[in-house]
């Protein structure tokens, strides 16, 4: 069966069912569970069908609004994200004002992060203690703590943040969809990247992706593909790097 002739197949399937595992595509079309992988992975890249973590689900259908731990995230492609972090902590230079986001990835940065001569704006209280054990500048956001993944939102969240002006931005993202643009799964903390992006300056927009969460997308948009720099670990295909500024690292 040639590739296109799979994936017309599995596209239909999605549509019929408005959902398909990758079990149920494999033993529909008899083919390998990494090749129902790959061609689904190409379908969402193609804006086709919502990758999700199993299988995939029709365009028309709700993407997902689950939200995994902290603890439960820092295992996934642990080595990819700190070789992310590693490359995004080297970005930050004298006289910076940075605005570090919530999220794994992020966390990460703090380990490697050595400018002392840099101001860090943080809505994350992990993130904040990390940084003030290095004897560095925090300012820490103050609003409602959000207990699974220990970040800041609300409206007092927001209003703070609106005072600052960052030269420089980096933020986490649950999945990077060609449709949706950065998706995160709860609505405050969608706004509060999306106020932060905003008040970060053009082209220091970094968001911070290993190569999983191409394809995937979340309940609620904080961000289009606008001034943003995507780094990540593997090249997403040219299909993303013609909307979006790719860093591989």
């Amino acid at each position: 069966m040639l590739t296109e002739e799979r994936k017309m197949l599995i596209l239909k399937e999605v549509n019929k069912n408005k959902s398909a595992t990758v079990q149920e595509l494999k033993e529909s079309l008899g083919v390998s569970e990494s090749t129902i992988r790959r061609d689904i992975i190409s379908l969402s890249q193609e804006g086709k069908l919502i990758k999700v973590f199993g299988g995939a689900v029709a365009l028309d259908e709700p993407p997902t609004s689950q939200e995994l731990s902290v603890l439960a995230k820092e295992s996934i492609n642990r080595d990819e994200k700190l070789r992310i972090a590693k490359y995004a902590a080297s970005l930050i230079v004298p006289g910076d004002y940075v605005y570090l986001d919530s999220g794994t990835t992020t966390e990460y940065m703090t380990s490697f992060i050595t400018e002392r001569n840099a101001t860090y704006v943080t809505n994350s209280v992990s993130h904040a203690k990390d940084l003030v054990r290095k004897s560095l500048k925090v300012m820490l956001i103050g609003g409602e703590l959000k207990e699974n993944t220990e970040a800041i939102v609300g409206a007092d969240a927001i209003l703070h943040i609106q005072k600052y002006h960052f030269t420089k931005g980096f933020f986490g993202t649950n999945g990077v969809n060609m449709k949706l643009g950065f998706t995160t799964p709860d609505v405050r903390e969608a706004l509060i990247k999306r106020v932060a992006i905003e008040n970060t300056q053009p082209g220091q927009r970094y968001v911070l992706a290993d190569h999983d969460k191409f394809g995937i997308s979340s309940a609620v948009t904080f961000s289009d593909f606008g001034g943003a720099c995507v780094i990540t670990d593997k090249y997403p295909g040219d299909i993303y790097s013609n909307v979006v500024e790719i860093k591989v690292v």
